[in-house]
Formats: C-alpha cells, sequence, structure tokens
C-alpha cells in the first residue's frame, strides 16, 4: 500500500522541479505515493528534457513558465491539490550581486505561487526555506526571510481553504551550489580544496532527510507553521578534512577567509521563535497566530523569559570528524564519484 495517502490521485505541483529537491521528491512520490499528476515548473529547457528521460513516467507533465510571470503561474495552478514551491535564486554570491534578481524569484515570484494557490483554492501548499533567512545578513536569506513573511501572512488573512505552511532548513549535502560538489571538482583538478575559516560551523543535512521534512509538512503542517529537522552540525575544517581522508586527497587544503555575506554559525530558530515553538523529537514547530489583534499589536506585550539562545549550528549535536567522514559517505552521490 502507498505511503502519504493523502496524495492519492492528487495533482501536485512542484516550482523549480529540476532542481536536486525536484528530482529527489519525484522519485520519492512516484515510488510511495499514488498521484494523479506531477506537474514540473520551471524555465529551463534543457533540465527538463534531461529530467524527462531520466523518469521517462507518464505521471510528469513539464512545463515551460517562471514564477515571476504571475500570469503564466496562474495559468500552471488551476486544478492542483498540493505546491511544494522550491523555485528560488539559492547562492549567496549570485543574489549579493544581482539583489534585485532575488528579489524578483524569491519575493514576488512566491507571492504569485501564493496568489494564485489561494485563487484556486489548492489544499495545500509548502514553502522550502532556509537557515540563512533567519538573522539574514545577505541578499539571499534577506529575500527568502521576507518569503516567509508573504507565506504567513497569507495564511493569517486568506478566506481560502488553503493550508499554507513552510519548512526551513540547512545545507543540504551536494545540492546545488554546496560545498560538496566543490570540493569533489577542486580534488579533480588536483588543487587544494578551498575553506572559508576552520571554526566555522554548518548543518549537514542529506538530501532524503530534506525530502522527508517536505513530506512531514505537508501530512502535518497547519496554516502559518515553519517547521524545521533538527540537523547535526559540523566545523568546516572537519567537513574538509573528511572529504581529504575519504578521497586520499593528496593537496590539501587552503584558507581562503570568510566572504561577503557569510556567517560564522547558522540559526534554524531564533530565540523569539523558541518561545511559541513546539519542540518534538525530531522537529521544531513554530507557531504563528491566525489572529493578530492590532491595537495591542501596537500597544501591548507579554513579558516572557527569553532563551538565551536559539537552535544553531554551534550548539546543536556536533559531528566529529568520524562521524563527518561516516556521513558523507552515506551520500549516493559521493558513493557514484568514488566508483568513478
Amino acid at each position: 500500500m502507498a505511503r502519504h495517502s493523502k496524495l492519492h490521485q492528487k495533482r501536485i505541483l512542484i516550482t523549480g522541479g529540476t532542481g536536486s529537491f525536484g528530482h529527489e521528491v519525484v522519485a520519492k512520490l512516484l515510488e510511495e505515493t499514488t498521484p494523479r499528476e506531477i506537474v514540473i515548473f520551471s524555465r529551463d529547457e534543457k533540465k527538463q528534457h534531461d529530467m524527462r528521460n531520466r523518469f521517462r513516467n507518464s505521471l510528469l507533465t513539464f512545463i515551460i513558465g517562471d514564477v515571476r510571470d504571475r500570469i503564466s503561474v496562474f495559468n500552471v495552478m488551476k486544478n492542483i491539490d498540493y505546491v511544494f514551491h522550491a523555485s528560488a535564486l539559492k547562492q549567496v554570491p549570485s543574489c549579493e550581486f544581482f539583489p534585485d534578481e532575488a528579489v524578483k524569484t524569491n519575493v514576488m515570484g512566491a507571492g504569485n505561487v501564493l496568489d494564485a494557490a489561494e485563487e484556486y483554492e489548492v489544499e495545500k501548499v509548502v514553502v522550502l526555506s532556509t537557515d540563512k533567512a533567519v538573522y539574514p545578513i545577505n541578499a539571499m536569506g534577506m529575500t527568502k526571510a521576507l518569503m516567509e513573511k508573504l507565506m504567513i501572512a497569507k495564511a493569517r488573512t486568506s478566506k481560502a481553504k488553503t493550508v499554507f505552511c513552510g519548512v526551513r532548513y540547512g545545507n543540504v549535502m551536494y545540492s546545488r551550489g554546496s560545498v560538496l560538489p566543490l570540493f569533489v571538482e577542486q580534488m579533480g583538478r588536483n588543487l587544494p580544496i578551498t575553506i572559508t575559516n576552520p571554526d566555522m560551523t554548518r548543518y549537514l543535512m542529506p538530501l532524503p532527510v530534506a525530502i522527508d521534512l517536505v513530506l512531514f509538512a505537508l501530512e502535518n503542517g497547519e496554516s502559518g507553521d515553519i517547521l524545521v529537522r533538527k540537523s547535526p552540525a559540523a566545523t568546516v575544517q572537519d567537513t574538509a578534512d573528511a572529504m581529504i581522508d575519504i578521497f586520499n586527497h593528496q593537496y590539501g587544503s587552503q584558507i581562503i577567509g570568510i566572504r561577503e555575506g557569510e556567517k560564522q554559525h547558522e540559526t534554524l530558530v531564533t530565540c523569539e521563535e523558541l518561545l511559541k515553538a513546539e519542540e518534538y523529537e525530531k522537529y521544531y514547530r513554530i507557531k504563528h497566530l491566525s489572529v493578530i489583534d492590532y491595537d495591542k499589536f501596537f500597544s501591548e506585550g507579554e513579558a516572557i523569559p527569553f532563551p538565551k539562545e536559539g537552535y544553531t549550528s554551534e550548539n546543536t549535536t556536533r559531528l566529529s570528524l568520524r562521524e563527518t567522514k561516516e556521513l558523507i559517505l552515506s551520500l549516493a552521490e559521493i558513493q557514484a564519484v568514488l566508483k568513478r
């Protein structure tokens, strides 16, 4: 019997569906669910062609379009039951150089998706966010934070029956723009692998775990929720050393320093959010008020003791070098590179 019975004979839309997330979630949906249709909405025809050839499944429909284009978003949303909003500009350097483009995709594009979902009363929308949206210091994080705010506002004000919720996770290992593919590329060219700051910490989340979080949100998310998967972290130095050991790399590493828009540590849940979060064994559920009394909002507060710190890559479970190496070796992408 298929898992996630809620998706039985449903039409599922994945914006930005040709990326790392799209490939992984489509594989899982086809294996564990019985949807009527999975619609991949993106602007890159080459990636759509490659994905079509990979899956060769009649349940997949590929539609060229851009979340920035309001008309195309409204057209693709007709008759959709569930939405995974993964379309985004995700690389910190790109967004730093072109913040206006990040706004168009990550904020205005998300607004188009939320508006269209409300208009056609889809059952649920899950938006994908990032730890960089928390206490943001770069354009990518700032635009993702605004995307979260748009989702929360829509959940609070919409008259439709649609449930609007989101997920937030840290670095997805071996996803596009992440550090592990860069290390592999540098090692393949017999170069030292570059690290920013040895003591910098980052969450480490395999892509299948990120997919499980999104499907958990689909099953359990309530309107306005942001669901966070607890995740271990490692130092940048241990991550680099683990890769050097795994590949017996003879050229070591090189420290290049922290770049514009980078943090020493990342945060998944703020102190302020912990006040209203529900904690489970593997997750945090950050709740948001469904109704705000605006008179009180402007003039009154509440005396609540603040936690001393949020949930960060510095205070989460810290992986040792051995544990980091074992986690990296568990990745299918790393296993494939080793076979080559």
